[in-house]
């Protein structure tokens, strides 16, 4: 994007780059996209498990943000007891070549 196209935006936030970042900020969302990439579909309480230091209102915030921007999906399953799962959606696993992009730079970088 050259710097003409830049100056048509009013803010960060109305740029590609603001817009991804409003998708994937947040303390939690990308521990929660790096589980949902290694375990595919995961119940609540399992990636709360994993993620660790995360209360039940933070966890449920975040999950209903990622689903309310079609990153993840909610999948309810009408069991006893009830059971719910939650995985990537297309455009969520559309973000598979940022994270790995993340993960390089991280790995180049970490030991320097």
């Amino acid at each position: 994007m050259s710097l003409s196209e830049m100056e048509s935006f009013e803010s960060i936030k109305d740029t590609p780059f603001g817009y991804t970042l409003s998708i994937i900020s947040g303390k939690y969302k990308m521990t929660i996209l790096y589980w949902l990439v290694e375990y595919e579909s995961i119940r609540f309480n399992e990636l709360q498990r994993l993620i660790g230091e995360i209360s039940h209102r933070t966890l449920t915030q975040q999950l209903k943000e990622l689903q309310n921007e079609d990153i993840i999906m909610r999948s309810q399953y009408n069991e006893i007891p009830p059971r719910v799962e939650y995985s990537l959606t297309k455009k969520g696993k559309s973000l598979y070549p940022l994270m790995d992009q993340m993960c390089e730079w991280g790995e180049e970088w970490r030991s320097l």
